[in-house]
């Protein structure tokens, strides 16, 4: 038996851990520089607050429903998640955290101790809630894929109560029956699409489907899908998040700059973001993508991008740092109010299957990067930098409701007055 823990709105959740006058509350958080709406909170969402809606156009909306707005607060979140992995992680033998708030279990030594899986799931999400204060929905099923589908109908279908299991063909054929095919695990909105297009329009309607025909007109991947939603287990632990293909790092800047050095700094920042994710995925690139713009709402709307070709594949942030500054002059304009900026790492490799250089010195420096990461990950994320990423505020984000950051700041701990 496979579940799938996953927490309810979870940065809305976080954000009501350490204030609890906000619990009763509907809450909204908002994405980088406050742009627009990434999570709404189930007392907010019956406010028919829309989600992903850029946050000006739905200003007057907040304001009148009396909705708490908070920028997105990741050291919180990430935080948070850490002590809510490691209270999931006590109810398995096998766990596979696939994103911040969501953790896919195995129950392989545990079937034959657990007689009730219903109430096993509600003694998950109580003991969540006890030891971190942020609720989840827990889904039971015989694959990966069901267990998401029961997860999906424990938060999202009537007649739930946050749990829900799939263990008999009558509660399989019941949840995928209320499941619209877009709501599958793996099914985009695209692909929902071309289904609804051949009248396969729920979760049951596709897990009808012939797999080898699902294989011939798409993928593997969606053959895989049908038998898992048949009940026939497909997917290893290693398949179910395989590593990325492309890495990028972008964002917009809290304000607009001119200034060469800034922009050189943010540049240095996103690529070193990105050596960092390149590094913890065991992947190497060859070649480089790094852009600017401005706004593409004002006058003269300018962008440039540059692709820098490495003769050996690397993930040293140094080496990367260097390529940006070798093309950075390419790239700036002077007089442009710059809007964005971000860099993007190309075709990667492992690290294992690397092709070294027969006329050139190595220019990476791996076990100066494990040491980097090594105290980065001990100590928190820019406790060691390379000099030329010291950060400026010009470029910083604009998080102008953020909350404190009560787990990872002395200064922001929660006080308790008697």
């Amino acid at each position: 038996m496979y579940a799938l823990v996953d927490a309810v709105a979870f940065y809305a959740s976080a954000e009501k851990v350490f204030d609890p006058a906000i619990r009763s509350k509907p809450v909204v958080v908002l994405t980088n520089n406050d742009g627009c709406i990434c999570a709404v909170c189930p007392i907010a969402r019956k406010l028919a607050i829309p989600k992903f809606q850029p946050y000006f156009q739905v200003k007057k909306i907040l304001e009148d429903n009396q909705v708490v707005i908070r920028s997105s607060n990741y050291e919180l979140y990430a935080d948070l998640s850490e002590r809510m992995m490691n209270v999931i992680g006590r109810f398995c033998d096998n766990q596979h955290i696939y994103s911040i708030d969501e953790s896919f279990l195995n129950f392989t030594g545990f079937n034959k101790l657990i007689h009730d899986w219903h109430r096993y799931g509600h003694d998950i999400r109580r003991t969540v809630w006890r030891e971190t204060k942020l609720p989840v929905g827990v889904g039971f099923g015989p694959t990966a894929t069901l267990a998401k589908a029961a997860n999906h109908a424990a938060k999202k279908l009537p007649g739930f109560d946050g749990v829900a299991v799939i263990d008999s063909e009558a509660s399989r054929i019941t949840i995928l029956k209320a499941m619209d095919v877009q709501d599958i695990w793996g099914v985009g909105r695209r692909l929902a699409k071309k289904l609804k297009a051949m009248n396969i329009n729920t979760a049951f309607d596709l897990a009808e489907q012939d797999p080898r025909k699902m294989k011939r007109l798409f993928s593997i991947v969606l053959e895989r899908t049908v038998n898992e939603l048949r009940g026939k287990s497909c997917l290893a632990w290693d398949e179910v998040r395989q590593d990325k293909k492309e890495i990028f790092s972008t964002r917009s800047f809290g304000e607009r700059i001119t200034d060469a050095t800034a922009l050189k700094t943010a540049l240095i920042n996103h690529c070193v973001i990105v050596a960092r994710k390149l590094r913890a995925q065991g992947s190497h690139t060859q070649r480089l993508l790094m852009f600017v713009a401005s706004s593409p709402h004002q006058d003269g709307y300018y962008k440039k991008s540059y692709i820098y070709e490495f003769s050996v594949a690397t993930a040293d942030s140094c080496v990367f740092a260097n390529a940006i500054s070798e093309v950075f002059d390419h790239l700036y304009k002077p007089g442009i109010r710059f809007y964005k900026c971000g860099v993007g790492a190309l075709e990667l490799s492992s690290h294992i299957f690397q092709q070294p250089d027969l006329f050139q010195a190595p220019i990476d420096n791996p076990k100066l990067m494990q040491c980097l990461d090594s105290i980065n990950t001990r100590y928190g994320v820019g406790t060691l930098a390379i000099a030329s990423e010291t950060p400026t505020s010009r470029w910083h984000m604009k998080r102008a409701y953020l909350s404190p950051h009560y787990t990872t700041r002395w200064h922001n701990l929660p006080k308790i007055h008697c």
